[in-house]
């Protein structure tokens, strides 16, 4: 009777990191569980510590619109001769029985706008508003006949509605989400960092190209963008800095080891029993094991574009990408976050029966690079949406305009 509880016991202690890959987060947690909760600054008294004192825009508003667009056609450019990508039409509403919409994370607190469209039609189509373009891309490479190494980019525009609104954080969403067909010897940290690096080399090439356009934007007080992006994993991050949630772990990375970085593998449940960040589960491969590549015990082929944001004084995420799920790891993720009955979605089904191609791709966000390259105080100075009064009234207090 004694080795039977044993034995219970031991099976499960060995599957425990995997099984904690969904922690649960509830509302008034604070620590690392509070970390993974989600995006924004959570309350508008701290929105009004963390802005910049005596801001004073470095273009006016005719100029940043101009600067706006040469910086986006130099990206798309760039994007495309770097990555062999194509620009292509994409949607902003998809249809909700397609499983096509991102989920954002495995905690279901990102939900997408839902609304009945067609007039004179029983039933109506049940429709979304999309969060981000990541699952409709993979498909849509089949769609526009894309062969292994070539790949689409879109002008993705998209609505979140649970986010926090702050300073880098809006309810609607512009990204360059693109996608690119691969085969699977590619699937290798390795054949990650190469794309990373592309496209490294095309956004510090804007911030050149604009500053040639107005050469005010180079300032000593900004620094610009390192050529070189360093690459580490999220477990190297966790043991320098066991004890602190995700973003303070970001921020001291940033500052004491490079203001910009690439960092590896979220998703995958870390030493200390979370995630770096909680990532979906259909879209970006979070683990498979890396170890042979890295030395230690690792996992994901994903990962994220953070740099320092000089101005604001805050760690700034430029981009999310990362290599698709196979079939395989799509079934084992789904199943470490408890939604394999997603595998009934059209979507799930077109990965399972090797009807869609293995891929790699990333959003790339556009008002954040924006900001960033021209040198803006708040996300609303570079795009247009809705803000609530209490964040006009912190931004008038700082000498910040923001778009209507």
């Amino acid at each position: 009777m004694a080795k039977q509880p044993a034995k219970k016991t031991r099976k499960p202690a060995a599957r425990r990191p995997a099984k904690k890959a969904k922690p649960v987060v509830k509302p008034g947690k604070t620590g690392k569980a509070a970390d993974l909760a989600g995006p924004g600054m959570s309350t508008y008294p701290k929105v009004d510590k963390i802005l910049p004192v005596n801001y004073r825009p470095v273009l006016d508003n005719n100029q940043t619109q101009k600067a706006i667009y040469a910086v986006k056609e130099y990206i798309e450019k760039g994007l495309a001769r770097e990555l062999n990508l194509m620009m292509v039409q994409v949607p902003l509403i998809v249809e909700k029985e397609s499983g096509m919409n991102d989920n954002l994370d495995r905690d279901g607190s990102r939900t997408p706008v839902d609304f009945p469209c067609g007039l004179g039609i029983s039933p109506r189509i049940n429709a979304q508003i999309v969060q981000a373009a990541t699952k409709w891309k993979r498909w849509a490479l089949k769609q526009y006949g894309c062969k292994v190494g070539e790949g689409i980019n879109t002008d993705m525009r998209a609505v979140r509605k649970d986010y926090f609104l702050d300073h880098d954080h809006s309810s609607y969403v512009d990204q360059w989400d693109w996608e690119k067909v691969i085969t699977a010897k590619d699937r290798n940290l390795e054949y990650l960092k190469e794309t990373v690096r592309r496209i490294w080399k095309v956004i510090t090439g804007a911030e050149d190209y604009v500053q040639q356009m107005y050469p005010q934007l180079k300032d000593k007080r900004y620094p610009n963008l390192p050529k070189d992006l360093p690459f580490i994993h999220a477990e190297e991050i966790l043991e320098r800095y066991p004890d602190l949630p995700r973003k303070q772990r970001e921020t001291r990375i940033l500052n004491d080891y490079s203001p910009a970085v690439f960092i590896i593998g979220i998703g995958w449940v870390l030493k200390d029993g979370y995630p770096h960040e909680m990532r979906a589960a259909d879209y970006d491969d979070w683990v498979t094991d890396t170890s042979k590549m890295t030395g230690k015990d690792t996992h994901g082929l994903n990962g994220d574009i953070l740099v320092w944001n000089h101005l604001t004084k805050r760690r700034h995420e430029l981009s999310s990408m990362g290599i698709r799920v196979t079939k395989e790891t799509l079934r084992q993720q789904l199943k470490l976050s408890g939604q394999l009955d997603r595998l009934k979605l059209p979507y799930h089904s077109m990965i399972m029966k090797d009807q869609i191609p293995l891929s790699i791709g990333g959003g790339i966000g556009q008002g954040r690079v924006q900001m960033l390259l021209l040198r803006k105080a708040h996300f609303g100075e570079v795009t247009v949406t809705v803000w609530p009064k209490q964040l006009h009234k912190v931004c008038e207090k700082h000498n910040i305009q923001v778009l209507k």
